[in-house]
């Protein structure tokens, strides 16, 4: 179980860094100050994120064992919320009008709160050995 939280936490990390460095050296120039702003919000969160995963990955290994929800919470949540982002945040630079995802920005945010709150509870559950 804990290998697909790694695989995504690494996939997603990844991502984040190309996303990052072709948004720094290749978008910056073409995009609005607020558009490019939106842009590395979306990269943080991606990368935070993907550092989550790589961490419950760890505790996974450890022993301990989390709700399979959480890990598609976070899935679903950093590909709704960052990827909406991206294509929100480049939307004067292509053909194709994204403003009618926006609803996804919020929605992927909300899974991500759920799955953090679902591990507080998880975490506050555990038993001390």
């Amino acid at each position: 179980m804990e290998r697909k939280y790694y695989i995504a936490g690494f996939v997603f990390g990844l991502l984040g860094i190309v996303i990052g460095a072709f948004g720094t050296h290749g978008l910056k120039p073409l995009l609005s100050p607020d558009s490019y702003i939106s842009l590395e919000t979306g990269i943080k969160y991606q990368i935070y994120h993907s550092l989550l995963l790589l961490i419950l990955g760890i505790i996974i290994t450890s022993g301990y064992q989390l709700s399979k929800a959480v890990f598609y919470l976070i899935v679903i949540g950093i590909i709704l919320f960052s990827g909406s982002i991206y294509l929100l945040a480049t939307n004067d630079l292509t053909i194709i009008d994204f403003k009618g995802i926006a609803f996804a920005t919020p929605l992927g945010g909300s899974l991500l709160i759920i799955a953090w709150g679902w591990l507080l509870v998880q975490f506050i559950k555990l038993k001390k050995k």
